[in-house]
């Protein structure tokens, strides 16, 4: 069974209904369910479908409600709660229907996660004016702006009079679910602009459209990643960017709240990539899947670890005369790793929200050697007075422990910062390789710190 997802923030009389529903569901009393979720947000609908497992009961739950509420339903549903499989579960009309109540974004991407042929089935079912809309969609790539935008959209023409916009903006709205922005548009399509419906109601009924154009101060490309377009309508708080072709003509529209969706699973992607998680591994997967995401980074990373360790068996006299580097090397390869991961996760965040990589980026990777400096001293410094009392005072422990703490955290910082910087400058997305190279590389330089410098001066 699917385990809940209702925040733990949400009302209590709200949470009380959910368990009521949950009641009514596991007990089949599914003709009560229409009554019982109306006025309830589709979000708290989709919890408890997801909650309620085996994927017959949660499709006989889709099949009792309005197809309205089910649309709505399957749309708030996560893609890792199995939404396409439920959608296919349906016969081709239950399912045509459920389509037909959805924003033709949504349509496309419930569709998308279909499989070819019952997707095919699917569009058959649809009337031909709307399956070739989304067919459109469905061409762009899911992670683009082609594949987020939406084709329903008010826009009106450069030619138009100020009541004859408003009219259209009336006619088109009523087709449209929520819009933002008006757009203009001339004789062929092509973007010039948007009106703000202010200007609109408040202009002369007799001015022209075209003296009221107002332009826009970003535009995305179908094939425009999505990542870049949540960066611009961020920069610029928009709340709605449209989408023009390579001769300006208007496509469609991006909406906040689909890049809103995009900036979570952009960020899901990178957490999971900073720790060496595939992102094809998807947060409720089973342990099979789980292990055959990760296994591979492990086993790199056991290599990596394995050539970092090797420096101490030709330091094995050394350590065998003085058995208490054994238990400084691990604790100067630690702060080192964790200096490193800092300075990454500031780097790659720095690195995701700017638009590109700039000659003053490379300016912070001074700022974290100036940080390791004072750090890695006053680490360096605390470690090595515990060295000292713990050894019996010998000055040359204390400077050991001081300079080789001192420079693996310098290096830390430096490559923390560096790494990420370097593999975005050549095409390599930084969340993925970074930790990999940061974290050898702190403990190879821990390591040899420890051992070249004991012996040097202990002898």
């Amino acid at each position: 069974m699917t385990a809940e997802r209702t925040p733990a923030g949400v009302d209590p009389e709200i949470r009380e209904k959910l368990e009521d529903l949950r009641r009514i569901a596991r007990a089949g009393d599914y003709a009560e369910l229409p009554e019982r979720v109306a006025g309830m947000h589709p979000s708290d609908i989709a919890d408890v479908v997801a909650s309620l497992g085996p994927e017959s009961r949660q499709v006989e739950i889709l099949k009792a409600l309005s197809a309205e509420v089910a649309s709505e339903t399957l749309a708030e549903m996560e893609d890792y709660e199995h939404r396409a499989e439920l959608l296919t579960a349906l016969d081709s009309k239950r399912g045509a229907a459920l389509l037909r109540e959805l924003a033709d974004d949504d349509a496309a991407d419930l569709l998308g996660e279909m499989e070819p042929l019952e997707r095919d089935r699917m569009l058959a079912a649809l009337p031909s004016a709307e399956a070739g809309e989304i067919r459109d969609l469905l061409r762009y790539d899911e992670e683009t702006a082609g594949g987020i935008m939406t084709t329903a959209l008010v826009a009106v023409r450069t030619t138009a009079t100020a009541a004859e916009a408003i009219a259209e903006v009336r006619r088109q709205g009523r087709e449209v679910e929520d819009f933002y922005t008006v757009f203009v548009v001339d004789r062929r399509g092509r973007l010039r602009g948007s009106v703000a419906l202010a200007e609109l109601v408040l202009a002369d009924p007799a001015a022209a459209v075209a003296a009221l154009v107002e332009p826009l101060p970003a535009v995305a490309r179908p094939d425009t990643d999505q990542e870049e377009v949540g960066r611009v309508m961020g920069r610029y708080n928009l709340v709605s960017i449209p989408v023009v072709d390579e001769s300006e003509v208007l496509l469609g529209q991006i909406t906040f709240d689909d890049v809103i969706d995009v900036i979570e699973a952009e960020t899901t992607e990178d957490i999971l990539r900073l720790a060496g998680v595939s992102e094809e591994e998807e947060v409720m997967a089973g342990w099979l899947e789980s292990v055959r995401s990760r296994l591979p980074w492990l086993t790199l990373n056991l290599v990596t670890a394995g050539a970092a360790a090797s420096v101490i068996l030709t330091f094995e006299e050394v350590v065998g005369r003085w058995t208490f580097l054994a238990f400084l090397m691990p604790v100067i390869a630690a702060l080192g790793g964790n200096t490193g991961t800092q300075a990454l996760a500031v780097t790659i965040r720095r690195i995701a929200i700017a638009d590109e990589i700039r000659p003053h980026h490379f300016r912070v990777v001074w700022k974290e050697v100036e940080v390791g400096l004072l750090n890695g001293f006053v680490l360096g410094a605390l470690f090595a007075l515990f060295a000292l009392l713990w050894e019996g005072g010998d000055p040359r422990i204390g400077i050991v422990v001081l300079l080789a703490m001192w420079a693996n955290i310098i290096v830390a910082g430096f490559a923390g910062a560096l790494v990420p910087t370097l593999l975005n400058r050549i095409g390599v997305d930084p969340a993925v390789a970074s930790s990999v190279f940061v974290h050898t590389l702190t403990d190879l330089v821990g390591f040899v710190m420890v051992l070249t410098l004991a012996s040097a001066l202990l002898g």
